[in-house]
Protein backbone atom coordinates (compact mmCIF):
# COMPACT_ATOMS: atom_id res chain seq x y z
CA UNK A 1 0.00 0.00 0.00
CA UNK A 2 1.48 3.28 -0.90
CA UNK A 3 1.97 5.90 1.87
CA UNK A 4 -0.12 9.68 0.54
CA UNK A 5 0.56 10.73 4.02
CA UNK A 6 2.95 10.86 7.47
CA UNK A 7 0.66 8.68 10.39
CA UNK A 8 0.83 11.62 13.38
CA UNK A 9 2.65 9.90 15.51
CA UNK A 10 5.36 10.19 12.43
CA UNK A 11 5.08 14.41 12.62
CA UNK A 12 5.55 14.02 16.81
CA UNK A 13 8.86 12.30 16.40
CA UNK A 14 10.28 14.69 13.79
CA UNK A 15 9.87 16.97 16.76
CA UNK A 16 10.66 15.53 19.93
CA UNK A 17 10.80 12.52 21.66
CA UNK A 18 7.89 10.54 22.48
CA UNK A 19 6.65 9.09 25.92
CA UNK A 20 5.74 4.88 25.87
CA UNK A 21 4.25 3.92 29.34
CA UNK A 22 5.67 1.70 31.70
CA UNK A 23 4.83 -1.93 33.24
CA UNK A 24 1.34 -3.04 33.20
CA UNK A 25 2.35 -6.05 35.40
CA UNK A 26 4.78 -4.04 37.85
CA UNK A 27 2.06 -1.63 38.06
CA UNK A 28 -1.27 -3.93 39.12
CA UNK A 29 1.09 -5.37 42.00
CA UNK A 30 0.67 -1.97 43.82
CA UNK A 31 -2.58 -2.20 44.43
CA UNK A 32 -2.15 -5.76 46.15
CA UNK A 33 -4.73 -7.95 43.94
CA UNK A 34 -4.89 -11.07 45.16
CA UNK A 35 -6.33 -14.48 43.04
CA UNK A 36 -9.86 -14.09 44.34
CA UNK A 37 -9.63 -10.42 42.47
CA UNK A 38 -8.19 -11.22 39.07
CA UNK A 39 -11.15 -14.43 39.45
CA UNK A 40 -14.13 -12.34 39.87
CA UNK A 41 -17.32 -14.51 39.84
CA UNK A 42 -16.32 -15.40 36.08
CA UNK A 43 -13.32 -17.27 36.72
CA UNK A 44 -14.14 -18.18 40.38
CA UNK A 45 -13.96 -22.17 39.24
CA UNK A 46 -10.53 -22.49 36.91
CA UNK A 47 -8.91 -25.02 38.05
CA UNK A 48 -5.53 -23.06 37.85
CA UNK A 49 -3.49 -20.25 39.23
CA UNK A 50 -4.64 -17.59 37.64
CA UNK A 51 -2.73 -14.36 39.20
CA UNK A 52 0.36 -14.32 37.25
CA UNK A 53 -2.45 -14.03 34.10
CA UNK A 54 -1.71 -10.19 34.18
CA UNK A 55 -4.34 -9.64 30.51
CA UNK A 56 -7.01 -11.28 32.47
CA UNK A 57 -7.34 -7.94 34.26
CA UNK A 58 -8.84 -6.35 31.59
CA UNK A 59 -11.87 -8.32 32.16
CA UNK A 60 -12.29 -9.01 36.12
CA UNK A 61 -10.82 -5.53 36.89
CA UNK A 62 -11.43 -2.88 34.22
CA UNK A 63 -11.57 0.07 36.57
CA UNK A 64 -8.21 -0.53 37.79
CA UNK A 65 -6.70 -1.27 34.56
CA UNK A 66 -8.16 2.46 33.42
CA UNK A 67 -6.54 3.59 36.10
CA UNK A 68 -3.09 2.61 35.44
CA UNK A 69 -3.59 3.64 31.68
CA UNK A 70 -4.97 7.05 33.09
CA UNK A 71 -1.82 7.23 35.73
CA UNK A 72 0.65 6.51 32.98
CA UNK A 73 -1.26 9.36 30.61
CA UNK A 74 -1.10 11.75 33.27
CA UNK A 75 2.99 11.22 34.03
CA UNK A 76 3.17 12.45 30.42
CA UNK A 77 3.08 8.88 27.76
CA UNK A 78 2.23 9.70 24.41
CA UNK A 79 2.03 5.90 23.63
CA UNK A 80 -0.29 3.90 25.80
CA UNK A 81 0.15 -0.33 25.05
CA UNK A 82 -2.76 -2.53 25.65
CA UNK A 83 -2.55 -4.78 28.47
CA UNK A 84 -2.20 -7.85 25.84
CA UNK A 85 1.12 -8.77 26.33
CA UNK A 86 0.15 -12.94 26.85
CA UNK A 87 -3.83 -12.45 24.83
CA UNK A 88 -2.92 -15.35 22.31
CA UNK A 89 -4.73 -18.69 22.80
CA UNK A 90 -1.68 -20.46 22.80
CA UNK A 91 -0.07 -18.27 25.93
CA UNK A 92 -3.93 -18.21 27.28
CA UNK A 93 -3.67 -21.98 27.33
CA UNK A 94 -0.95 -21.93 29.72
CA UNK A 95 -3.61 -21.27 32.64
CA UNK A 96 -6.69 -23.14 31.20
CA UNK A 97 -5.49 -26.59 29.52
CA UNK A 98 -3.69 -29.16 31.54
CA UNK A 99 -0.21 -30.01 30.94
CA UNK A 100 -0.10 -32.73 29.17
CA UNK A 101 3.82 -33.26 30.99
CA UNK A 102 1.99 -33.96 33.95
CA UNK A 103 0.51 -36.75 33.00
CA UNK A 104 3.91 -38.35 30.78
CA UNK A 105 3.16 -36.54 27.69
CA UNK A 106 4.31 -34.24 26.27
CA UNK A 107 3.52 -30.31 24.66
CA UNK A 108 3.68 -30.85 20.96
CA UNK A 109 2.74 -29.78 17.69
CA UNK A 110 -0.88 -32.03 18.26
CA UNK A 111 -1.51 -30.48 21.11
CA UNK A 112 -1.13 -26.61 19.94
CA UNK A 113 -3.39 -27.67 16.98
CA UNK A 114 -5.94 -28.58 19.47
CA UNK A 115 -5.34 -24.97 21.05
CA UNK A 116 -5.61 -23.44 17.97
CA UNK A 117 -8.94 -25.35 17.44
CA UNK A 118 -10.58 -24.81 20.83
CA UNK A 119 -13.22 -22.40 20.58
CA UNK A 120 -12.96 -21.08 24.28
CA UNK A 121 -9.64 -20.23 23.89
CA UNK A 122 -9.72 -18.34 21.07
CA UNK A 123 -12.79 -16.61 21.58
CA UNK A 124 -10.86 -15.55 25.21
CA UNK A 125 -7.81 -14.19 23.26
CA UNK A 126 -9.81 -12.61 20.86
CA UNK A 127 -11.99 -11.00 23.76
CA UNK A 128 -8.90 -9.54 25.68
CA UNK A 129 -7.10 -8.14 22.99
CA UNK A 130 -10.57 -6.33 21.33
CA UNK A 131 -11.48 -5.55 25.43
CA UNK A 132 -8.31 -4.34 26.35
CA UNK A 133 -7.98 -2.27 23.14
CA UNK A 134 -11.08 -0.40 23.84
CA UNK A 135 -10.17 0.48 27.57
CA UNK A 136 -6.64 2.13 25.83
CA UNK A 137 -8.94 4.04 23.71
CA UNK A 138 -11.30 5.28 26.10
CA UNK A 139 -8.18 6.78 27.94
CA UNK A 140 -6.18 8.03 25.47
CA UNK A 141 -8.80 9.93 23.30
CA UNK A 142 -10.15 11.32 27.47
CA UNK A 143 -6.76 12.16 28.14
CA UNK A 144 -5.83 13.53 24.34
CA UNK A 145 -8.78 15.71 24.61
CA UNK A 146 -8.22 17.24 27.83
CA UNK A 147 -4.80 18.37 27.41
CA UNK A 148 -4.94 19.26 23.64
CA UNK A 149 -2.27 16.81 22.66
CA UNK A 150 -3.13 13.85 20.98
CA UNK A 151 -2.10 10.03 22.32
CA UNK A 152 -1.93 6.59 20.37
CA UNK A 153 -3.04 3.12 21.75
CA UNK A 154 -0.19 0.55 20.75
CA UNK A 155 -1.81 -3.07 20.22
CA UNK A 156 0.99 -5.27 22.27
CA UNK A 157 1.99 -8.33 20.98
CA UNK A 158 4.05 -10.55 23.27
CA UNK A 159 6.48 -12.82 22.13
CA UNK A 160 4.57 -15.96 23.28
CA UNK A 161 5.77 -18.83 25.97
CA UNK A 162 7.15 -21.01 23.10
CA UNK A 163 10.05 -20.77 20.76
CA UNK A 164 10.29 -21.75 17.23
CA UNK A 165 13.43 -21.45 16.73
CA UNK A 166 14.92 -24.24 19.85
CA UNK A 167 14.07 -27.36 20.98
CA UNK A 168 13.20 -28.10 24.14
CA UNK A 169 14.36 -31.70 24.00
CA UNK A 170 18.20 -32.42 24.44
CA UNK A 171 17.90 -35.99 22.52
CA UNK A 172 16.08 -34.21 19.49
CA UNK A 173 17.67 -30.63 18.09
CA UNK A 174 15.18 -30.46 15.61
CA UNK A 175 11.87 -30.60 17.74
CA UNK A 176 9.43 -28.32 17.51
CA UNK A 177 6.41 -27.64 20.21
CA UNK A 178 4.79 -25.80 17.86
CA UNK A 179 4.30 -24.93 13.92
CA UNK A 180 5.69 -21.96 12.39
CA UNK A 181 1.64 -22.12 10.85
CA UNK A 182 0.18 -22.45 14.46
CA UNK A 183 2.39 -19.32 15.77
CA UNK A 184 0.86 -17.12 12.92
CA UNK A 185 -3.07 -17.85 13.25
CA UNK A 186 -2.81 -17.36 17.14
CA UNK A 187 -1.01 -14.09 15.92
CA UNK A 188 -3.64 -13.32 13.17
CA UNK A 189 -6.84 -13.58 15.25
CA UNK A 190 -5.00 -11.11 18.09
CA UNK A 191 -3.77 -8.74 15.06
CA UNK A 192 -7.59 -8.85 14.07
CA UNK A 193 -8.90 -8.11 17.59
CA UNK A 194 -6.41 -5.28 18.65
CA UNK A 195 -7.57 -3.23 15.53
CA UNK A 196 -11.31 -4.04 15.99
CA UNK A 197 -10.82 -2.71 19.30
CA UNK A 198 -9.08 0.81 17.90
CA UNK A 199 -5.31 0.82 17.85
CA UNK A 200 -3.58 3.51 16.16
CA UNK A 201 -0.92 1.07 15.68
CA UNK A 202 0.58 -2.58 16.36
CA UNK A 203 3.66 -3.28 18.57
CA UNK A 204 5.64 -6.41 18.32
CA UNK A 205 8.15 -6.37 21.44
CA UNK A 206 10.16 -8.03 24.10
CA UNK A 207 11.72 -10.58 21.29
CA UNK A 208 13.46 -13.25 22.67
CA UNK A 209 13.10 -15.50 19.53
CA UNK A 210 13.53 -13.95 16.08
CA UNK A 211 11.30 -16.81 14.28
CA UNK A 212 8.25 -15.73 16.74
CA UNK A 213 8.82 -12.51 15.71
CA UNK A 214 8.36 -13.60 11.77
CA UNK A 215 5.37 -15.16 12.42
CA UNK A 216 4.12 -12.24 14.35
CA UNK A 217 4.78 -9.80 11.45
CA UNK A 218 3.76 -12.16 8.80
CA UNK A 219 0.11 -12.37 10.56
CA UNK A 220 0.11 -8.51 10.53
CA UNK A 221 1.19 -8.48 6.62
CA UNK A 222 -1.54 -11.05 6.09
CA UNK A 223 -4.19 -9.59 8.24
CA UNK A 224 -3.50 -5.93 6.27
CA UNK A 225 -3.72 -7.29 3.09
CA UNK A 226 -6.91 -9.54 3.33
CA UNK A 227 -8.71 -6.68 5.10
CA UNK A 228 -7.56 -3.99 3.62
CA UNK A 229 -5.76 -2.32 6.69
CA UNK A 230 -2.34 -0.88 7.16
CA UNK A 231 -1.24 0.39 10.55
CA UNK A 232 2.48 1.90 11.58
CA UNK A 233 4.76 -1.26 13.32
CA UNK A 234 7.17 -1.06 16.01
CA UNK A 235 9.64 -3.66 17.06
CA UNK A 236 11.41 -3.74 19.85
CA UNK A 237 13.65 -6.78 21.11
CA UNK A 238 14.72 -8.21 24.14
CA UNK A 239 18.83 -8.33 24.19
CA UNK A 240 21.30 -10.95 26.90
CA UNK A 241 24.53 -9.38 27.63
CA UNK A 242 26.12 -10.16 24.29
CA UNK A 243 23.54 -7.96 22.53
CA UNK A 244 21.74 -11.36 21.26
CA UNK A 245 18.17 -11.76 20.88
CA UNK A 246 17.80 -14.34 23.23
CA UNK A 247 16.82 -18.12 22.14
CA UNK A 248 17.64 -16.91 18.34
CA UNK A 249 21.23 -15.45 19.17
CA UNK A 250 20.84 -12.98 16.38
CA UNK A 251 23.18 -10.03 17.10
CA UNK A 252 21.31 -6.26 17.03
CA UNK A 253 22.61 -5.78 14.00
CA UNK A 254 21.47 -8.78 12.49
CA UNK A 255 18.19 -8.53 13.57
CA UNK A 256 17.53 -5.40 12.55
CA UNK A 257 18.71 -6.69 9.05
CA UNK A 258 16.05 -9.49 9.13
CA UNK A 259 13.22 -7.48 10.23
CA UNK A 260 13.53 -4.01 7.82
CA UNK A 261 12.15 -4.97 5.23
CA UNK A 262 8.68 -4.33 6.96
CA UNK A 263 10.07 -1.12 6.85
CA UNK A 264 8.60 -0.02 10.79
CA UNK A 265 8.01 2.60 12.42
CA UNK A 266 10.36 2.33 14.98
CA UNK A 267 12.77 -0.82 15.89
CA UNK A 268 14.02 -0.67 19.14
CA UNK A 269 15.29 -2.39 22.63
CA UNK A 270 12.89 -3.39 25.77
CA UNK A 271 12.43 -5.02 29.47
CA UNK A 272 16.53 -6.89 29.04
CA UNK A 273 19.27 -6.02 31.04
CA UNK A 274 18.68 -2.76 32.59
CA UNK A 275 19.74 0.45 31.18
CA UNK A 276 23.54 0.57 32.03
CA UNK A 277 24.05 -2.59 30.31
CA UNK A 278 22.02 -1.74 26.85
CA UNK A 279 23.43 0.76 26.11
CA UNK A 280 26.35 -0.48 23.91
CA UNK A 281 23.73 -2.35 21.93
CA UNK A 282 21.04 0.01 22.01
CA UNK A 283 24.08 2.37 20.14
CA UNK A 284 24.78 0.01 17.78
CA UNK A 285 21.53 -0.37 16.57
CA UNK A 286 21.04 3.34 16.56
CA UNK A 287 23.74 3.96 14.41
CA UNK A 288 22.23 0.84 11.95
CA UNK A 289 18.65 1.43 11.98
CA UNK A 290 17.03 3.89 8.85
CA UNK A 291 13.81 4.58 11.27
CA UNK A 292 13.07 5.58 14.56
CA UNK A 293 14.87 3.64 17.88
CA UNK A 294 12.90 3.30 20.73
CA UNK A 295 14.19 2.27 24.23
CA UNK A 296 12.02 0.73 27.05
CA UNK A 297 14.67 -0.75 29.57
CA UNK A 298 13.45 -2.62 33.16
CA UNK A 299 14.19 -0.59 35.82
CA UNK A 300 17.57 -2.40 36.49
CA UNK A 301 17.82 -5.57 37.46
CA UNK A 302 15.14 -7.93 39.32
CA UNK A 303 15.52 -7.16 43.53
CA UNK A 304 12.68 -8.86 45.34
CA UNK A 305 13.39 -6.88 48.16
CA UNK A 306 12.44 -3.74 46.38
CA UNK A 307 8.68 -2.24 46.44
CA UNK A 308 8.77 -2.88 42.77
CA UNK A 309 10.72 -5.73 42.53
CA UNK A 310 13.62 -4.18 40.45
CA UNK A 311 16.70 -1.88 41.65
CA UNK A 312 16.01 1.86 39.52
CA UNK A 313 13.89 4.21 41.34
CA UNK A 314 12.36 7.22 38.93
CA UNK A 315 15.00 9.36 39.54
CA UNK A 316 17.79 6.35 38.41
CA UNK A 317 15.59 5.60 34.99
CA UNK A 318 15.31 9.69 34.06
CA UNK A 319 19.06 9.74 34.66
CA UNK A 320 19.70 6.75 32.18
CA UNK A 321 16.87 7.88 29.66
CA UNK A 322 18.32 10.72 29.47
CA UNK A 323 21.65 10.41 28.74
CA UNK A 324 20.76 8.04 26.25
CA UNK A 325 18.49 11.06 24.47
CA UNK A 326 21.59 13.75 25.20
CA UNK A 327 23.78 10.81 23.12
CA UNK A 328 21.25 11.14 19.82
CA UNK A 329 19.98 7.46 20.46
CA UNK A 330 16.59 7.50 20.66
CA UNK A 331 12.76 9.11 19.30
CA UNK A 332 11.11 6.63 21.56
CA UNK A 333 11.10 6.70 25.41
CA UNK A 334 9.87 4.35 28.38
CA UNK A 335 10.11 1.61 30.31
CA UNK A 336 9.66 -1.57 30.73
CA UNK A 337 9.57 -4.36 33.76
CA UNK A 338 9.46 -2.00 37.28
CA UNK A 339 8.45 1.03 35.95
CA UNK A 340 5.85 2.49 36.94
CA UNK A 341 4.00 5.74 36.29
CA UNK A 342 6.17 7.62 38.44
CA UNK A 343 9.21 6.19 36.81
CA UNK A 344 7.51 7.72 33.39
CA UNK A 345 6.83 11.04 34.66
CA UNK A 346 10.75 11.35 35.62
CA UNK A 347 11.74 10.19 32.43
CA UNK A 348 9.21 12.18 30.39
CA UNK A 349 11.01 14.97 32.70
CA UNK A 350 14.41 14.67 31.91
CA UNK A 351 13.52 14.37 28.22
CA UNK A 352 11.86 17.30 27.65
CA UNK A 353 13.25 19.73 25.81
CA UNK A 354 15.95 17.10 24.72
CA UNK A 355 16.09 16.57 20.38
CA UNK A 356 15.67 13.49 19.33
CA UNK A 357 17.81 11.12 17.08
CA UNK A 358 17.58 12.52 14.19
CA UNK A 359 16.04 10.33 11.84
CA UNK A 360 17.88 9.30 8.62
CA UNK A 361 16.55 10.71 4.99
CA UNK A 362 16.39 8.02 1.99
CA UNK A 363 17.26 9.38 -1.28
CA UNK A 364 15.45 7.61 -4.44
CA UNK A 365 18.14 6.68 -7.04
Amino acid sequence: MTKTEKHPLEKVLEQRIAIIDGAMGTTIRTYGMKEADIRGERFRDSGKDLLNNGDLFSLTQPKMIGDIHRRFLEAGADILETNTFGATSITQSEFFVDDPRETGGRKDPEFYQKVIEDTMLGDLAWEINETSARQCREWADRVGNDTGRQRFVAGAIGPLTVSLSNSPDADDAGFRVVTFDQVRTAYKQEVRALISGGVDLLLVETIFDSLNAKAALVAIREVFDEDGKDLPIMISAAVGRGGETMISAQTTEAFWNAVKHVKPLSIGLNCSLGPDLMYPFLSELSEKADVAVSCYPNAGLPNPLSETGFDLGPEDMGRYLGGFAKDGLINIAGGCCGNTPEHIAAIAKALQGVAPRELRVEVAA
